[in-house]
């Protein structure tokens, strides 16, 4: 259903202010369709990445728990493998890449985000420890 679909809420952008005031907005919890959007941002950065003066940082915000799965996927209907194979596709872009881990423990933390980020070949960081300023400093130093 549409449930489970993604969709980009923030174009590529320099601007760490903007990117800032769209994660205020970002949708959480509930149904993860995390293959579809390591996908769709798969497809935008082969999109961008051949423009003039890019340099990129790709910024990846989940608790990589991917329960739902792409529709006819040669991966088979499991969302993890799915997810599995969109990250691996990711990593070979090569790209600097830092995943925030979204799981707030509670009384179970599932452990997929660090999962995820060893997939992506991303740095690790859990989003718990870092306030809003912090987090634009570590966009920031990644980006200088």
């Amino acid at each position: 259903g549409s449930d489970a679909w993604t969709e980009v809420l923030l174009e590529p952008t320099k601007s760490v202010e903007l990117a800032e005031k769209q994660l205020q907005r970002l949708p959480t919890g509930g149904r993860t369709p995390l293959a579809h959007a390591l996908s769709l941002t798969y497809n935008t950065i082969r999109r961008i990445r051949n423009e003039p003066d890019q340099s990129i940082l790709l910024i990846v915000l989940s608790d990589g728990k991917a329960n739902v799965p792409l529709p006819e996927s040669e991966a088979g209907s499991d969302a993890w493998i799915q997810t599995e194979q969109a990250a691996g596709q990711l990593a070979k872009l090569e790209l600097p890449t830092l995943m925030l881990d979204t799981d707030s423990g509670g009384l179970v933390r599932v452990g997929r985000g660090k999962e995820l980020a060893h997939l992506l070949k991303a740095d690790y960081m859990e989003l718990d420890d870092l306030s809003s300023d912090g987090l634009i400093h570590t966009i920031r130093q990644a980006t200088d």
